[in-house]
């Protein structure tokens, strides 16, 4: 996208919010970069240089701007939508691999050589691994730094910074103002407790499925729906938080309680990944709605998510317990694997009360007391055993292609449990269930072909949006996940 340059000086012209994140363009005149849809006027057309990634920008000199903070545009949506490396190295980057293993961790996660990553990520983004992770840590320190009352000295470590000095140094570099300054300009009151933050997306946004979908499979304990808010528990690499996410026209409302502030960058992005907030639903709708079938769901509700997880893991185990089963036995199943091995919390504002179990903790478990029938357990504890062993890898940066054929080899795993993974854990965007309820009846009152073959062929002509298409055929039927609830 930044290479077409003709594109991108309309974009800016026409200050198009569909663009951000996608690019960012810089000012050789201020040394300014902005986000396509800043406000101020357009600079002009020769003193324009555009970077495919904000890192990319401040390595070449560039501060951000103060007007349209470009460092809190929504993600590009290609590093979800995308399984090549550099998009699988960009989840884990999101996903604070960097700030926890260094290069070499993600180069070992990603099964390539450092030099093999960082010379793809200079390629397409114009800046390598630690350039990428150093951004973001600007970006979680200015938040901490804006929204809570941390002192300095841990916002520093907090958000990943190895020194107060680099710290210092880089808000200075990327925000031309100190973290004192940052902390004085902000409008926002700081917390001592809980940080609250908007999480921005790309409209539209039809929260109806989004939230619908969530809390009408929410296990109690883990999730629930309070206060016009989706809640529930987070297990993070260095602790366990809670989240409270409330949709709003403009954003997303986010509150995070985590018990170890090096968490947060972690667990914004795996919130914004359950949301499917860096998804670009312009190009999505656009294409759906040259189907005559799906040009009136569309326009009805248009800007559709896929409502995805915080934990792979854990999905694909709800995913077995959800096999041939209602919505509310599988919900109860999940409840009492929470209650048998789930972590308690405590949640003063709610009624959480678990981290839902780890792969560990669910190895521990004697398949006897598992109220399922026999081939079912078979199925779970072979699961739980490949994820416990490492044979099997559902990371953020798990390679689609070979998880998917690995799912399949398991016992018990046919296309629709394995398809449904592949959607919502994984995130694949053209993921589709053509054996699913829901979607023959949809497809039956729609006139579409009904048998899973034939509808799989039609279905050719919304790929790459196969997993979107799903939502607005959900749709079609009256049941709760297809509404916000009350």
């Amino acid at each position: 996208m930044h290479e077409d340059r003709e594109r991108c000086v309309r974009a800016v012209q026409s200050k198009d919010a569909r663009f951000d994140g996608w690019f960012f363009c810089a000012v050789v005149t201020t040394r300014i970069y902005c986000r396509p849809s800043c406000p101020v006027v357009p600079p002009k057309v020769r003193n324009m240089r555009f970077y495919p990634s904000a890192a990319a920008a401040q390595q070449a000199g560039y501060r951000a701007c103060k007007r349209c903070r470009p460092d809190a545009s929504p993600g590009s949506p290609q590093w979800n939508e995308r399984a090549d490396l550099v998009a699988r190295a960009m989840r884990l980057i999101a996903d604070g691999v960097v700030d926890r293993e260094g290069v070499p961790g993600l180069a070992t996660r990603l099964g390539y050589s450092v030099r093999q990553i960082q010379r793809q990520l200079l390629a397409e983004l114009g800046a390598g691994p630690l350039a990428l992770a150093r951004a973001q840590r600007a970006q979680t320190a200015r938040l901490l730094i804006e929204t809570s009352a941390v002192p300095m000295a841990d916002v520093a470590f907090a958000a990943g910074f190895a020194s107060v000095r680099t710290f210092n140094e880089t808000v200075r570099e990327v925000f031309a103002l100190t973290p004192s300054e940052l902390r004085t300009r902000s409008r926002q009151q700081p917390s001592s407790g809980a940080i609250s933050l908007r999480l921005p997306y790309r409209a539209p946004l039809c929260p109806d499925n989004l939230f619908g979908h969530l809390v009408a499979t929410g296990v109690p304990g883990v999730e629930e729906w309070r206060d016009g808010a989706y809640r529930r528990t987070l297990r993070l690499p260095h602790g366990h938080g809670i989240v409270a996410l409330r949709p709003t026209p403009e954003h997303v409302e986010c509150r995070l309680n985590v018990t170890d502030l090096r968490d947060l960058t972690t667990a914004i992005a795996r919130c914004r990944r359950l949301l499917d907030l860096d998804a670009d639903p312009v190009a999505v709708d656009a294409l759906l709605s040259e189907d005559p079938v799906l040009a009136p769901l569309v326009r009805k509700a248009p800007g559709r998510r896929v409502p995805r997880t915080v934990d792979a893991e854990e999905f694909a185990v709800r995913a077995v317990l959800g096999q041939q089963v209602s919505t509310a036995a599988a919900r109860t199943h999940a409840s009492r694997l929470v209650t048998a091995c789930g972590t308690p919390v405590p949640d003063p504002a709610g009624g959480l009360t678990h981290v839902f179990p780890s792969v560990a903790a669910l190895s521990e478990l004697d398949p006897a007391n598992l109220a399922f029938p026999e081939s079912r357990r078979r199925t779970l504890t072979t699961l739980i055993e490949a994820l416990a062993t490492g044979a099997l890898d559902l990371s953020t940066g798990s390679d689609w292609e070979r998880a998917c054929a690995q799912l399949a080899e398991l016992p018990g795993f046919g296309p629709w449990t394995v398809e449904t993974i592949a959607m919502r854990a994984l995130g694949d965007p053209d993921a589709f269930t053509p054996t699913d309820l829901g979607i023959r009846y949809a497809a039956e009152s729609l006139s579409l072909p009904t048998t899973p073959a034939a509808l799989t062929r039609y279905s050719s002509a919304w790929r790459p949006w196969r997993a979107y298409a799903t939502q607005y055929l959900w749709a079609t039927g009256d049941h709760a996940i297809n509404r916000m609830p009350a």
